[in-house]
């Protein structure tokens, strides 16, 4: 029944910085918790951060953590990533996805975009 749909993506040189949205359609977007992740090609799809109903708690992969921020509207439906001081290992599709679980790997979370795909240049 939600819709996700990711924006934002592009390809940026290493340091650059590039803000990722997630628009929600369906459903009570502020009921659930929301994440991001990612995937690089043959790797596994991974946590990158999620953030609480109503904003209040955020966590993060630890590779990220001061670089990158996620952060909500609710009045909006949205969910944002904001990603500063990209690195070439940040080279991935990014999913947005909603929550139906209290932990971080991709079977905690039922609903999901198809993704954005974010390039970072060396």
């Amino acid at each position: 029944q939600v819709q996700l749909v990711e924006s934002g993506g592009g390809l940026v040189q290493a340091g650059g910085s590039l803000r990722l949205s997630c628009a929600a359609s369906g459903g009570t977007f502020s009921r659930y918790a929301m994440g991001w992740f990612r995937q690089a090609p043959g790797k596994e799809r991974e946590f990158v951060a999620a953030i609480s109903r109503s904003g209040g708690n955020t966590y993060y992969k630890d590779s990220v953590k001061g670089r990158f921020t996620i952060s909500r509207d609710n009045a909006e439906n949205t969910v944002y990533l904001q990603m500063n001081s990209l690195k070439p290992e940040d080279t991935a599709v990014y999913y947005c996805a909603r929550s139906r679980g209290s932990g971080t790997s991709p079977a905690d979370f039922g609903s999901w975009g198809q993704g954005t795909q974010v390039t970072v240049s060396s």
